[in-house]
């Protein structure tokens, strides 16, 4: 197992700087997840970790050896790629052999360790079969055991699921999870879903055009959002987030007139163009008359079977809420709403950085912001 250093790393493509000054720390044996949109940097990232591109500054160091000018091969790192780069015209066991034979392993050596690592991803049974004769998952293990019977220091992961159909991703995050846990080498995974980063990450590194706007838990980082780009991109639905401003008497204004009381976050809150974030779990539906409940007219639901997405109009916000309910709703219909004032997010909309609030100002979880 080996720990990997980022140091300041930058990437140029013809004057256009895709990667700017990347700092990262990945322990030895740890499993991170680099997330974000397409076209945010984390490929070319992980590309640069496994020599695959140059770094145009600072350095990328694994265990105590920076690897800025060494080969790929030279860097103990495993990559398994998204369309899994198999020869077509080798069988499976060839195919994750392939490495010990070009390192001249000995023959029974070589086909000792084979059957070792076939048997750990269960390809046994299919070890004379070419990749064209296997389905996207046999062939996805395939990529996966020709990259452990190197034996690496730090395996690589980019998009491997990607191809395969919903429930087969389900199945391989777990084989990959597990094989993880037995192994314990340092794993570095790229994706683009959520789902799949939330599942499999020890921690996230979460990118959006070339800059990393936080690193932390899964946890961590769904329940504090350093940034508004994070608390929108984490979550499925994302996160509320309702444009306004606060008055001097402490209420957030928003839409065209609505208001929430808010006196005791106002009060240290230095910006006042923020937008104010609460997952779709924190709103309670309440019924009309409520105190302190939000108005709003619904635009449409979604049935997700144990429970439904309420969508809503709230003075030109638009809000979410997870319901349990099952009387009936539909377009047009008014609903109220609480918010959970223990579980609201500030951001300033001009850094986009998260505002934070003193300890202990807000209210027991049990308690809702009135309006």
């Amino acid at each position: 197992m080996s720990q990997i250093s980022i140091r300041a790393v930058k990437k140029v493509y013809q004057k256009n700087e895709v990667i700017h000054g990347v700092d990262a720390e990945i322990e030895a044996g740890e499993f991170v997840v680099i997330l974000g949109p397409s076209g945010c940097g984390k490929s070319t990232l992980l590309r640069m970790i496994a020599g695959l591109e140059e770094i145009s500054g600072g350095e990328i160091a694994i265990g105590d050896r920076v690897v800025n000018k060494l080969e790929p091969r030279e860097r103990g790192c495993a990559m398994v790629f998204q369309n899994y780069a198999l020869y077509p015209h080798m069988t499976v066991r060839q195919n994750i052999g392939y490495s010990l034979k070009v390192a001249k392993m000995p023959k029974a050596a070589r086909e000792e360790r084979v059957m070792k690592v076939a048997k750990s991803v269960s390809l046994e049974p299919y070890l004379d079969r070419r990749p064209g004769e296997l389905s996207g998952g046999q062939r996805q293990r395939v990529a996966m055991a020709r990259a452990m019977v190197r034996e690496p220091k730090v395996f690589l992961f980019d998009e491997p699921f990607s191809n395969l159909d919903a429930k087969l991703r389900v199945a391989m995050r777990a084989e990959v999870r597990n094989l993880h846990r037995s192994l314990g080498v340092t794993s570095v995974f790229v994706t683009h879903d959520q789902t799949e980063a939330m599942t499999l990450a020890d921690r996230l590194i979460i990118m959006n055009s070339g800059v990393v706007e936080q690193i932390g838990k899964p946890s961590e980082v769904y329940h504090h959002p350093a940034s508004r780009f994070v608390a929108d991109f984490i979550g499925s639905p994302a996160m509320n987030l309702i444009n306004g401003w606060f008055g001097e008497d402490g209420n957030f204004r928003h839409g065209k007139g609505g208001m929430i009381h808010l006196p005791a976050i106002a009060g240290h809150v230095t910006s006042r163009d923020v937008a104010l974030g609460v997952r779709p779990e924190s709103v309670r539906r309440v019924a009309a008359g409520t105190k302190g409940a939000l108005p709003a007219v619904v635009d449409y639901i979604e049935e997700l079977g144990a429970a439904r997405l309420i969508y809503a109009d709230t003075e030109g916000s638009r809000i979410v809420a997870v319901d349990n309910g099952t009387d009936a709703l539909g377009t047009g219909m008014p609903v109220h709403f609480a918010l959970a004032e223990a579980d609201l997010h500030l951001f300033d909309n001009t850094t986009g950085r998260r505002i934070e609030t003193r300890p202990g100002q807000h209210a027991a979880n049990d308690q809702f912001a009135t309006a």
